[in-house]
């Protein structure tokens, strides 16, 4: 069995591939102070909630963008599961070519999402929106190569900045007001930062796929965030959930022989 890491800014997320699905997976919130052994009990415990252990893994793959963690789960993975992880890099096998100005800055959950989109998703010109603690426009040429993209604050970023610099100010669920005008303090929060959200994404979407020249690009969103805005945003064609942990799975095929 593969299990797969993705190592988030906010979030840790695992899933287990079994036969032809990811059964099951898990998150955890991304603590980057804690040890390999601390981590190491929680994957225990994940695995022991499907009466299984660390034996039942045969190899591991990492996505990771905190560089602290990168560490702390490679040797969680060698000292527990004993086997060693393959953790993605610009110089990885991807399945997908890489044309932008300094590949080593790119973020793997970014590689990752352009080597699903040609290995699983039918390539090319694609854009992938990845609804996290940033919110990722990862793009895909029509000669499968990924060539960049935009990176914007998350909706939860933004909500959090608000609160902080005004004194009357309150979280609030995100999710659409009754109307566009609020009427109370709650919906007019809400109207502006979920309209205003989705206006940030579409406008950046449109300008994307304006400068592809392609009206056939696609355009794929994944994220915990993504459910909530698939009806409210123009330009999603496909909501794909597990598309990192995906593109970690097709990632590891191309390499598991080397």
């Amino acid at each position: 069995m593969l299990l797969a890491i993705d190592i988030g800014n906010t979030n840790i997320h695992m899933g287990l591939w079994q036969g032809d699905e990811w059964q099951p997976s898990w998150r955890a919130r991304t603590v980057a102070e804690k040890m390999p052994d601390e981590y190491g009990v929680l994957v225990r415990n994940f695995l022991s909630s499907a009466d299984l252990g660390y034996a039942a893994v045969t190899g591991v793959v990492i996505s990771s963008v905190v560089p602290p963690l990168t560490a702390t789960f490679k040797e969680l993975v060698e000292r527990y599961i004993q086997k060693t992880p393959l953790i993605i890099t610009h110089q990885t096998r991807l399945g997908v070519g890489i044309a932008i100005d300094q590949p080593q800055q790119a973020g793997a959950d970014r590689l990752v999402n352009a080597a699903a989109v040609v290995g699983l998703h039918g390539g090319g010109p694609a854009v992938v929106v990845d609804f996290g603690t940033s919110t990722n426009f990862d793009v895909v040429s029509s000669e499968n190569q990924y060539i960049g993209g935009a990176i914007a604050p998350g909706i939860n970023l933004a909500h959090d900045a608000l609160v902080s610099r005004a004194a009357k100010l309150h979280k609030v669920d995100i999710q659409p007001p009754p109307d566009p005008i609020g009427r109370n303090t709650i919906h007019a929060m809400q109207s502006g930062i979920f309209y205003g959200y989705v206006g940030l994404v579409d406008g950046i979407l449109s300008r994307i796929v304006a400068s592809l020249g392609s009206d056939a690009t696609k355009v794929i969103a994944t994220g915990g965030l993504a459910p909530l805005f698939n009806q409210y945003v123009e330009r999603i064609d496909t909501i794909a959930p597990t598309l990192t942990l995906d593109g970690l799975r097709y990632i590891y095929e191309l390499n598991k022989d080397a």
